[in-house]
Protein backbone atom coordinates (compact mmCIF):
# COMPACT_ATOMS: atom_id res chain seq x y z
CA UNK A 1 0.00 0.00 0.00
CA UNK A 2 1.37 3.37 -0.81
CA UNK A 3 1.53 6.18 1.40
CA UNK A 4 1.79 8.91 -1.38
CA UNK A 5 -0.76 8.86 -4.15
CA UNK A 6 1.34 9.41 -8.14
CA UNK A 7 0.24 12.88 -8.32
CA UNK A 8 1.09 14.14 -5.31
CA UNK A 9 4.61 12.36 -5.46
CA UNK A 10 4.96 13.85 -9.10
CA UNK A 11 3.68 17.61 -7.35
CA UNK A 12 6.64 17.36 -4.90
CA UNK A 13 9.29 16.85 -7.26
CA UNK A 14 7.59 19.63 -9.25
CA UNK A 15 7.47 21.70 -5.99
CA UNK A 16 11.81 21.20 -5.09
CA UNK A 17 12.37 21.51 -8.72
CA UNK A 18 10.57 24.85 -9.01
CA UNK A 19 11.97 26.43 -5.72
CA UNK A 20 15.35 25.77 -6.92
CA UNK A 21 14.80 26.57 -10.33
CA UNK A 22 13.24 29.98 -9.41
CA UNK A 23 15.60 31.11 -6.89
CA UNK A 24 18.74 30.46 -9.14
CA UNK A 25 17.09 32.20 -11.50
CA UNK A 26 16.89 35.33 -9.51
CA UNK A 27 20.50 34.89 -8.20
CA UNK A 28 21.97 34.22 -10.93
CA UNK A 29 20.15 36.46 -12.96
CA UNK A 30 21.28 39.19 -10.36
CA UNK A 31 24.77 38.56 -10.49
CA UNK A 32 24.39 38.58 -13.81
CA UNK A 33 22.86 42.15 -14.24
CA UNK A 34 25.20 43.06 -11.49
CA UNK A 35 28.65 41.08 -11.19
CA UNK A 36 29.60 43.62 -8.51
CA UNK A 37 27.25 41.56 -6.19
CA UNK A 38 26.01 45.08 -4.84
CA UNK A 39 22.51 44.24 -5.74
CA UNK A 40 22.64 41.65 -2.84
CA UNK A 41 24.86 42.86 -0.91
CA UNK A 42 28.12 39.96 -1.86
CA UNK A 43 31.73 41.76 -2.07
CA UNK A 44 33.55 40.98 -5.00
CA UNK A 45 36.28 40.24 -1.98
CA UNK A 46 34.52 37.21 -1.00
CA UNK A 47 35.79 35.83 -4.51
CA UNK A 48 38.99 36.54 -3.93
CA UNK A 49 40.24 32.90 -3.06
CA UNK A 50 38.20 31.82 -5.77
CA UNK A 51 40.17 33.42 -8.56
CA UNK A 52 37.34 35.03 -10.27
CA UNK A 53 37.17 38.96 -10.59
CA UNK A 54 33.85 39.59 -10.18
CA UNK A 55 30.04 37.56 -10.29
CA UNK A 56 29.48 37.13 -13.86
CA UNK A 57 30.37 33.09 -14.53
CA UNK A 58 29.08 31.89 -11.17
CA UNK A 59 26.03 33.93 -11.83
CA UNK A 60 25.40 32.31 -15.50
CA UNK A 61 26.77 29.11 -14.23
CA UNK A 62 23.86 29.34 -11.26
CA UNK A 63 21.38 31.02 -14.01
CA UNK A 64 21.45 27.96 -16.22
CA UNK A 65 22.41 24.73 -14.16
CA UNK A 66 20.45 25.44 -11.09
CA UNK A 67 17.04 27.83 -12.76
CA UNK A 68 17.27 26.95 -16.16
CA UNK A 69 17.57 23.38 -16.16
CA UNK A 70 15.39 22.26 -13.15
CA UNK A 71 12.37 24.62 -15.00
CA UNK A 72 12.94 22.45 -18.31
CA UNK A 73 12.86 19.45 -15.86
CA UNK A 74 9.31 20.71 -14.58
CA UNK A 75 8.14 21.15 -18.31
CA UNK A 76 9.29 17.81 -19.53
CA UNK A 77 7.67 16.02 -16.07
CA UNK A 78 4.35 17.85 -17.02
CA UNK A 79 4.42 17.59 -20.63
CA UNK A 80 5.89 14.01 -20.56
CA UNK A 81 8.07 14.79 -23.68
CA UNK A 82 10.02 12.49 -25.24
CA UNK A 83 14.04 13.53 -26.06
CA UNK A 84 16.50 11.20 -28.10
CA UNK A 85 19.15 13.18 -26.35
CA UNK A 86 18.17 12.78 -23.00
CA UNK A 87 17.60 9.22 -23.50
CA UNK A 88 20.83 8.64 -25.13
CA UNK A 89 22.08 10.88 -21.50
CA UNK A 90 20.17 8.74 -19.54
CA UNK A 91 22.35 6.44 -17.12
CA UNK A 92 19.21 4.28 -15.48
CA UNK A 93 17.73 2.86 -18.79
CA UNK A 94 15.22 1.11 -16.81
CA UNK A 95 13.89 4.59 -15.84
CA UNK A 96 12.68 8.08 -17.57
CA UNK A 97 15.10 10.20 -18.61
CA UNK A 98 13.06 13.00 -16.45
CA UNK A 99 13.97 10.72 -13.25
CA UNK A 100 17.17 10.29 -14.87
CA UNK A 101 17.63 13.82 -14.77
CA UNK A 102 16.06 14.61 -11.24
CA UNK A 103 19.09 12.42 -9.50
CA UNK A 104 21.41 14.46 -11.92
CA UNK A 105 20.28 17.63 -11.31
CA UNK A 106 20.34 16.51 -7.21
CA UNK A 107 23.78 15.92 -7.85
CA UNK A 108 24.47 19.21 -9.80
CA UNK A 109 23.62 21.06 -6.60
CA UNK A 110 25.33 18.74 -4.49
CA UNK A 111 29.13 19.66 -6.87
CA UNK A 112 27.68 23.49 -7.09
CA UNK A 113 27.52 24.31 -2.96
CA UNK A 114 30.68 21.89 -2.71
CA UNK A 115 32.85 24.22 -5.28
CA UNK A 116 31.29 27.12 -3.36
CA UNK A 117 32.10 26.36 -0.59
CA UNK A 118 35.61 25.55 -1.51
CA UNK A 119 36.77 28.50 -3.51
CA UNK A 120 35.19 30.92 -1.02
CA UNK A 121 36.36 29.04 1.95
CA UNK A 122 33.41 29.23 3.77
CA UNK A 123 30.13 28.03 5.06
CA UNK A 124 26.99 30.00 4.93
CA UNK A 125 23.53 28.81 6.48
CA UNK A 126 22.80 28.62 2.96
CA UNK A 127 25.03 26.00 2.18
CA UNK A 128 24.28 23.68 4.83
CA UNK A 129 20.36 24.21 3.71
CA UNK A 130 20.81 23.40 -0.01
CA UNK A 131 23.08 20.41 0.66
CA UNK A 132 19.80 18.98 2.94
CA UNK A 133 17.95 20.28 -0.37
CA UNK A 134 19.69 18.06 -2.65
CA UNK A 135 19.03 15.20 -0.34
CA UNK A 136 16.05 15.15 -0.14
CA UNK A 137 15.21 15.83 -4.09
CA UNK A 138 17.45 12.15 -4.04
CA UNK A 139 15.58 11.26 -1.36
CA UNK A 140 12.32 11.58 -2.79
CA UNK A 141 13.40 10.48 -6.47
CA UNK A 142 14.58 6.81 -4.67
CA UNK A 143 11.23 6.66 -2.84
CA UNK A 144 9.48 3.28 -4.74
CA UNK A 145 6.54 5.59 -5.41
CA UNK A 146 8.48 7.43 -7.15
CA UNK A 147 10.54 4.57 -9.16
CA UNK A 148 7.11 3.40 -9.63
CA UNK A 149 5.94 6.32 -10.86
CA UNK A 150 8.67 6.81 -13.52
CA UNK A 151 10.18 3.18 -14.16
CA UNK A 152 9.84 2.22 -17.83
CA UNK A 153 7.89 -0.50 -19.09
CA UNK A 154 8.99 -3.38 -22.02
CA UNK A 155 7.13 -1.24 -24.46
CA UNK A 156 9.32 2.18 -23.54
CA UNK A 157 12.10 0.64 -23.51
CA UNK A 158 11.83 -0.48 -27.22
CA UNK A 159 10.26 2.71 -28.25
CA UNK A 160 11.86 5.03 -26.11
CA UNK A 161 9.13 6.82 -25.43
CA UNK A 162 8.74 8.29 -22.28
CA UNK A 163 6.67 7.02 -19.42
CA UNK A 164 2.54 7.90 -18.86
CA UNK A 165 2.91 10.05 -15.81
CA UNK A 166 -0.46 10.52 -15.29
CA UNK A 167 -2.27 7.76 -13.17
Amino acid sequence: MSIMKPTAVRNVIIFLLGFLGVGALFGGGVLIISPSGGLIGMPVSMLTPSGFDNFLIPGILLFTVLGVFPIFLIYALIKKTASPLAEHLNLFKDMSWQWSFLIYQAFALIIWIQIEMELLHAVHWLHTFYMFYAVVMLLVALLPQTRDLYKKTVNQNVKGSSPDLNP
